[in-house]
């Protein structure tokens, strides 16, 4: 199978999007296909419409080079919202206007909207004021719904996700998949537990309102009145430090330690670290970070909102929080840094969940998908008693897409 994978993503691996791309595209190598990753560079060095209409002027290029090379590859999987140009075409000329098209969606902008409107009203939404509330619904909303209806096959992160494009998209159950993504086994060290009662939390993420940093920088307030040598570390924020220190009192300034970037290679040594990791997001598609910090063993504390559900069980592998919520935020907080053996359970079990989470299994159910957008139906099989499932457990008596 040859595949041309794009993402309207710059191609720095340490980015959540083009992780999973440059991930899944290796492991479907590996199954023996031959796989393209594109990014937003590839394909424009230099950005000539104005920023505000980035997302027409990469569909349009995207669509213009799906019709350059179209001979070249069996199928092509398109990041939302860039591939609408593309599936119109399909809509309109068939297949002569290209290979299938699937669609990727990692967040779900519906839930966007509800999660920041919400903010908003408390003041701690800067990215979601009426002026990008008026451009978010006539503009952006318009192009995931055309990449969502026009494409012949559509995958996402979160079940959230996949029961929404179901049931207010109106998409057929054989055409959206429930895909999740993968952790890679560097991060599967063996952890040292400490029974400190002031133990180092880590926040892994870009500092911008719909991560969370609002209700983050309260609940850490009211936790340094309770624990007043506990730590947080804030990686990989991509803002300067005395921006990120700006949202917290001159109190909490010596509690504070920012790094705006870390690389790849750091990462698993960053979490090996610390020993509670935060991640209250308002919404997300299925977080690398979290998948990250459960497979190295750390106590998650998080929302109860996106992809963090699907990974997450309350009280037995994490802590699930209400969104938006500091009070919340902060009583997960402060139980955990004040009980040692739950930090080692939730982070034991954790960890013993994410070994079920490969990109191997994550590129299998892909190729399973793009042979469905290409017409191949999956044919039902009895499987001898030994045979096992692709992701290498017994065999359960579900037919699996071939």
């Amino acid at each position: 199978m040859r595949v041309l994978m794009i993402a309207g993503v710059a191609g720095k691996a340490e980015a959540g999007g083009a992780g999973v791309v440059h991930n899944v595209a290796k492991e479907l190598r590996n199954l023996g296909h031959t796989v393209k990753p594109m990014f937003f560079e590839d394909l424009i060095p230099k950005q000539r419409w104005p920023a505000r209409f980035r997302t027409f002027e990469f569909a349009a290029r995207v669509a213009s080079y799906v019709d350059e090379v179209k001979s070249e590859y069996d199928v092509v999987n398109i990041y939302a919202p860039y591939g609408f140009w593309c599936g119109f075409r399909r809509r309109r000329n068939g297949s002569t206007a290209g290979p299938p098209y699937v669609m990727s969606m990692h967040g779900l902008e519906e839930r966007r909207n509800y999660a920041m409107a919400r903010e908003e009203k408390k003041g701690r939404a800067h990215y979601f004021r009426l002026k990008n509330r008026i451009w978010q619904n006539f503009y952006h909303m318009r192009t995931y719904r055309w990449s969502i209806e026009t494409a012949d096959q559509c995958i996402v992160t979160n079940r959230e996700a996949l029961l929404f494009l179901q049931m207010q998209y109106g998409l057929a159950p054989d055409k959206v998949w429930f895909i999740p993504n993968g952790v890679g086994p560097e991060f599967f060290h063996r952890r040292i537990w400490s029974d400190t009662c002031e133990p180092t939390l880590l926040f892994v993420g870009t500092w911008i309102d719909h991560k969370g940093i609002y209700p983050l920088a309260e609940a850490f307030e009211q936790l340094l009145a309770l624990a007043p040598r506990v730590q947080l570390t804030i990686a990989g924020c991509a803002e300067t430090e005395e921006t990120v220190r700006h949202y917290f009192s001159p109190a909490a300034q010596g509690s504070i330690n920012v790094r705006p970037f870390i690389s790849r290679a750091e990462i698993p040594e960053l979490y090996a670290r610390h020993d509670i990791f935060v991640l209250p997001s308002l919404v997300e598609g299925m977080p690398l970070v979290l998948l990250e910090a459960m497979a190295s063993g750390l106590a998650v504390v998080t929302t109860e909102s996106s992809g963090m559900t699907d990974l997450v069980e309350d009280s037995h592998d994490g802590l699930l929080t209400i969104p938006g919520d500091a009070d919340s935020l902060a009583v997960a907080l402060s139980t955990l840094c004040g009980h040692s053996q739950l930090r080692h359970k939730l982070g034991c079990a954790a960890q013993e969940k994410m070994k079920r989470f490969t990109w191997k299994l994550s590129a299998l159910r892909h190729e399973a998908v793009f042979r469905r957008a290409m017409g191949v139906k999956p044919v039902p099989q009895i499987p001898e008693p030994h045979e096992t499932n692709s992701d290498g457990a017994p065999y359960s008596g579900k037919v699996v897409l071939n």
